[in-house]
C-alpha cells in the first residue's frame, strides 16, 4: 500500500537546529500509537518511542527480511540467490552472521587502534600539506574508516573513489530506482571478481578466511561471501566518516565539550563522549525497516500482517523516557543503551570498529590541530538530509 498523502520520512532536519531531529518526530512520540508514514513510496508504520522501537526490533513477529517488498534494488530470485544478514531472521541470520563477527571482536578491533591511529595522524598531515582550507570530509572523515574497512576486507583502497561513489548514490534517497539497481549491481559484480581473486591468492583479511572457512568448504555460496562483503564495505566506511564529520560540526558548536575530548586522557570519558554524540546525533536515520509476519501489536497500534515498519531511531535516542534533558548534547551523562546501532540480534555487527575508529578519529583531530574551525558559517555548510545516512556532505575548516 503506498499514499502520497503521508508525511514523508525521513523528515528534514530544520537549517538552524542541524543536529535536532524533525521537530514532528516529537510529535509522533508523545501521540497515542504509531504514525503512518510515506518511506520510500510505501506507507509503513514509524516506530519512534524507545521502548516501542526495542519491542519491534525484537518481537519474533517482525521479520528483517523486507527485501523485495519494502525495498526492491536487490531481489531474491530462488534459493541459490545470494544472502545477506541484515536482511534475514535467525536461525539463517546467526548462522551467516557467525561467520563474520570473529574480525569485529573488542579483542581483534583493540589490536587495530596503533594501525587506526597511525592512519588518522598520516591523513592530517595530507591535508595541512594540502593548505586551507581544507575538506574535513574529503580529506579526513571519510579516508580513515574507508582504508580501515578496505584493510579489514582485504579490499585494494586504490578503489576507495569506485565504492565510495557507487555508496553515494545507493544512499541518496533520490537516485532513481533504475540506477539504484544499475549501482548495486556494480557494486555486486566488483566484490564477486575479489572473492575470485582472493581463491587464486589469499591475504590476512576477513574476505580471505571467510573464502577459505566457508566457501571453500560448501557451507557458503561465492554469491553470498560477495553480497555480504558489499554490505561490510558499504557499512563500514559511509556510517563512521559521517559520524566523524558531523560529530566534529557539534563538538566545534560547544567549545567546551571539544576541549574536554581534547584534552582527557581517560579512555573512559572519552568512550562515554563518543556514546553520547552516537544517541546525540543518530546518523542512522532511514535504514532501518521491518515487516510484520502475523498481526502485532507495537506502541498500542495494530500492525498487521504483511505492514511494514521503519524504526525512527533518531525520536528514540531522544525519548525522555531512555534519557532526561535529551537535547543537550552531554558528554558526561550515561549514555549507554542508546539505540544508534540498533537493537536486539540484528545490532550492528562492527560497532566496536565504529567505536574505536571515534574514539580515536575525533580527539587525534582536536589534538593535532587545537585551532581547526569552520571555514564557513555553519549555515552554509549542507547537510545530508537527501541521504539515508546523515551527516555533511563536505565540511570545509581552517586550523
Amino acid at each position: 500500500m503506498t499514499s502520497t498523502d503521508l508525511p514523508i520520512f525521513p523528515g528534514e532536519r530544520e537549517a538552524r537546529c542541524p543536529f535536532n531531529p524533525p521537530a514532528e518526530y516529537t510529535q509522533w512520540r508523545e501521540e497515542e500509537g504509531l504514525r503512518r508514514v510515506d518511506w520510500n513510496g510505501h506507507s509503513v508504520w514509524a516506530v519512534s518511542r524507545y521502548e516501542d522501537i526495542k519491542t519491534a526490533m525484537s518481537h519474533p513477529a517482525i521479520s528483517a527480511d523486507v527485501l523485495g517488498v519494502l525495498q526492491g534494488n536487490v531481489k531474491r530470485e530462488g534459493p541459490g540467490a545470494p544472502q545477506t544478514f541484515p536482511r534475514m531472521d535467525d536461525p539463517e541470520h546467526a548462522r551467516l552472521r557467525r561467520m563474520l563477527t570473529k574480525d569485529f571482536t573488542v579483542k581483534r578491533v583493540n589490536a587495530m587502534r596503533p594501525d587506526i591511529e597511525a592512519m588518522a595522524g598520516e591523513f592530517i598531515d595530507a591535508m595541512v600539506a594540502k593548505g586551507q582550507p581544507g575538506d574535513l570530509v574529503r580529506d579526513y572523515a571519510l579516508p580513515v574508516p574507508s582504508m580501515v574497512i578496505s584493510l579489514l576486507l582485504g579490499v585494494p583502497y586504490t578503489d576507495h573513489e569506485f565504492f565510495q561513489t557507487i555508496t553515494g548514490k545507493l544512499m541518496n534517497m533520490h537516485t532513481p530506482p533504475e540506477e539504484k539497481a544499475r549501482a548495486s549491481r556494480e557494486f555486486f559484480g566488483y566484490m564477486l571478481e575479489l572473492v575470485a581473486r582472493k581463491e587464486k591468492e589469499p591475504g590476512d583479511d576477513l574476505m580471505s578466511r571467510v573464502i577459505r572457512e566457508h566457501v571453500q568448504t560448501g557451507e557458503l555460496s561465492r554469491e553470498t561471501a560477495a553480497m555480504n562483503g558489499v554490505i561490510l564495505l558499504n557499512a563500514g566506511h559511509e556510517t563512521t566518516a559521517n559520524m566523524i564529520a558531523l560529530g566534529t560540526v557539534a563538538l566545534l558548536e560547544n567549545p567546551g565539550l571539544a576541549a574536554l575530548v581534547r584534552d582527557t586522557d581517560d579512555p573512559n570519558v572519552l568512550a562515554n563522549a563518543v556514546e553520547e554524540l552516537l544517541r546525540y546525533l543518530t546518523i542512522v536515520h532511514s535504514l532501518i525497516a521491518r515487516i510484520a509476519t502475523q498481526d502485532v501489536e507495537i506502541g498500542g497500534t495494530l500492525v498487521k500482517a504483511g505492514e511494514g515498519l521503519i524504526m525512527n531511531l533518531p525520536a528514540g535516542n531522544w525519548d525522555p523516557a531512555f534519557t532526561a534533558d535529551p537535547e543537550t548534547l552531554d558528554l558526561a551523562r550515561p549514555a549507554r543503551g542508546h539505540l544508534a546501532f540498533g537493537y536486539g540480534v540484528h545490532q550492528c555487527l562492527g560497532q566496536s570498529l565504529a567505536r574505536a575508529e571515534l574514539q580515536i578519529a575525533l580527539p587525534t583531530l582536536l589534538r593535532r590541530l587545537p585551532e581547526l574551525r569552520l571555514a564557513v558559517p555553519i549555515e552554509d555548510i549542507r547537510f545530508r538530509n537527501d541521504m539515508s545516512i546523515y551527516g555533511v556532505h563536505s565540511l570545509p575548516v581552517n586550523w
